[in-house]
């Protein structure tokens, strides 16, 4: 899995020694090797809010399968400066209709800086890019309006609700490849 590269951000692929770190500490660096080059990544106390409590499980799994890194999730990092500023990715493989469901997540500070639209609309060109990928699917909280506009500037459509015991009321959402 390589990196991604957006105008103001680069999408880290999930690393063991940055989940390691997560767990270790509440702040920490380290170098990204990227095709671009070696990157200083800051992690805050903020980084990775929703994903921190999987970190362990995801970790040993990881470990068990011999991955360096997990395929289709990333850490989304500012390209100018380095700080991480969320997570983004893939929630499962893709159904057998070639649906493929993603998820994200930005740190409070960073939140209204268009970050979020531009990650999720490079995940969803790398994933639409992917013959066997059809449609493109997230669950949004209803009471995060935010989250909706992301997909919405990135001409999601409504398709369903849902219900979640953490978030409550969900939007569904999906893109079609065509």
């Amino acid at each position: 899995m390589t990196s991604i590269f957006t105008a103001r951000l680069v999408l880290l692929p999930l690393s063991c020694e940055m989940i390691e770190k997560r767990l270790a500490h509440e702040e920490f660096n380290l170098i990204a090797d990227t095709p671009e080059g070696p990157l200083s990544v800051h992690f805050d106390s903020q980084w990775a809010g929703g994903l921190r409590d999987l970190f362990p499980h995801l970790l040993e799994q990881m470990r068990r399968q011999g991955l360096a890194a997990q395929a289709g999730i990333f850490c989304v990092a500012l390209r100018e400066t380095g700080q991480a500023v969320g997570d983004i990715g893939t929630k499962g493989q893709p159904s057998a209709a070639g649906e493929q469901e993603i998820g994200y997540g930005f740190n409070p500070a960073h939140w209204g800086q268009g970050y979020a639209t531009e990650a999720v609309s490079a995940l969803v060109q790398q994933l639409v890019a992917q013959p066997e990928i059809k449609v493109v699917t997230a669950q949004t909280a209803q009471s995060n309006r935010a989250s909706e506009r992301v997909l919405e500037k990135l001409a999601f459509t409504r398709t369903g609700q849902s219900w979640d015991e953490e978030d409550g009321d969900l939007t569904v959402w999906s893109k079609s490849k065509h």
